[in-house]
């Protein structure tokens, strides 16, 4: 079986490229400073207020993997260790890159994809025109084609869930977020134009994911 581990990095679009009256209906619970800043935050989360900026797919066992990244230069180039590619594009180009590589696989691996990776690329991808090559939302109770760890780890939440760094950490394996970097970082970052450091912490996540993924496989993913 071939499979494979994929992430996105996403951010959201500022306020103000919203018309008005989509403002108004993005804040109107946002009655005080801090609920303002939570909801703008929180654009991050969906396909139609945030844009992908990363997505990172890796072999779990092959384990070699491939970041498409947006950035204002188009460069291709591969870690030092030989394990990881890098391609630059924008963004409609870094979904149609995922599309024609996730066909290839029969089984996809995610950390709450479920909710939040697989109908976000959908959604983005019919947003900018983009036809999907599969379904990235199958049955929820088969990990056959699409295994979302948050699912498996939290026994369809029947368990409490907690995110991806604490697991890692329960599991010890090295978190991504161990470089310094977090999601909240990634405006930032894409603001600085410091588009490789998101695209390694992309890859970063990619590869704990995979681990988690092997550790789960062998001890967890009981059939019978």
């Amino acid at each position: 079986m071939k499979r494979v581990v994929f992430d996105i990095e996403t951010l959201a679009f500022p306020i103000e490229t919203f018309d008005e009256v989509q403002q108004e209906y993005l804040l109107k619970f946002a009655d005080t400073e801090e609920k303002r800043v939570q909801t703008l935050q929180q654009l991050n989360l969906y396909a139609p207020t945030a844009q992908i900026i990363a997505i990172g797919m890796y072999n779990p066992d092959s384990n070699i993997g491939k970041v498409f990244f947006q950035s204002d230069v188009k460069e291709e180039y591969t870690s030092e260790d030989g394990k990881m590619g890098f391609v630059s594009g924008d963004e409609k180009e870094i979904l149609q890159w995922f599309w024609s590589a996730i066909k290839h696989y029969d089984q996809f691996i995610t950390f709450n994809g479920r909710s939040f990776d697989c109908p976000f690329v959908m959604l983005r991808s019919a947003i900018l025109g983009v036809t999907p090559s599969r379904n990235l939302v199958p049955y929820r109770y088969d990990t056959k084609i699409h295994c979302d760890l948050l699912d498996q780890l939290s026994f369809y939440g029947a368990v409490k869930k907690f995110n991806l760094d604490f697991y890692c950490k329960a599991f010890g394996i090295k978190s991504p977020k161990s470089e310094g970097i977090t999601g909240l970082d990634l405006g930032d970052l894409f603001r600085e134009k410091r588009f490789r450091e998101i695209a390694h912490y992309c890859g970063g996540d990619i590869r704990a994911e995979a681990e988690l993924f092997l550790i789960w496989n062998k001890y967890l993913n009981i059939t019978e």
